[in-house]
């Protein structure tokens, strides 16, 4: 970073400035956010998970609290109102922030519930949507199960000569794979087995692979 017009010392023009403070957009800028952050929340109780981060609970008794933070997002589950008001205030003395609210939708993800029946559930409808409609699925005819027993997949699959290879240059067969390896994670694990089967063959994929993925879609 150089030095600002106006702020330059005379004989040390060459140097540069410290930054004293994170800014926005730098790439040490997350990092710093992090650290403050996680010194903060700890400092109030929580414990931050150690094989997924960035996910904290605090325990009082038969009270808990889960704050999971997603960049500068935060979303809060807990079985005690009390404990969540006061998580609330002790956040909004220390960071500028805003309450949203019962939630209903998380990096893309609806959250829905039916208290008459007790359920909460996670659906990402928009974003299998969007999928179809990107892959130009969206009028396809709807299958029960993502596999049928007896498909199989194997490496005599894959193109053997120039023009297989050419004919599958132009099919986006990883993105496919990729965008269903997101739903997969978040809130479709039904689809788990047929999706590891396909990322198996990304290298060099061939047209029974491609009818395969688009008989999940």
């Amino acid at each position: 970073m150089n030095q600002p017009k106006g702020f330059s010392i005379k004989g040390e023009e060459h140097m540069v400035c410290k930054l004293k403070k994170s800014i926005y957009g730098l790439k040490q800028a997350f990092r710093q956010w992090y650290l403050k952050f996680n010194e903060t929340i700890v400092t109030f109780g929580f414990k931050e998970n150690t094989v997924d981060r960035c996910i904290y609970l605090k325990v009082s008794g038969s009270k808990f609290i889960m704050l999971v933070l997603y960049v500068d997002d935060i979303l809060l589950a807990t079985n005690d109102l009390g404990l969540l008001h006061d998580t609330k205030k002790y956040l909004s003395n220390n960071f500028e922030m805003k309450d949203m609210g019962e939630a209903s939708y998380v990096i893309g993800i609806e959250i829905f519930r039916d208290r008459s029946k007790g359920l909460l559930g996670l659906s990402q409808k928009t974003y299998i949507n969007k999928v179809l409609e990107r892959f130009r699925m969206e009028k396809c005819s709807s299958s029960s199960i993502p596999v049928q027993k007896g498909d199989k997949f194997s490496l005599n699959q894959c193109p053997k000569n120039d023009l297989e290879r050419k004919q599958m240059k132009d099919i986006p067969y990883a993105s496919i794979v990729g965008s269903l390896m997101y739903a997969q994670t978040c809130t479709r694990p039904d689809i788990s087995f047929s999706v590891g089967m396909l990322g198996r063959y990304q290298s060099n994929p061939g047209m029974d692979h491609w009818k395969a993925a688009k008989k999940v879609l």
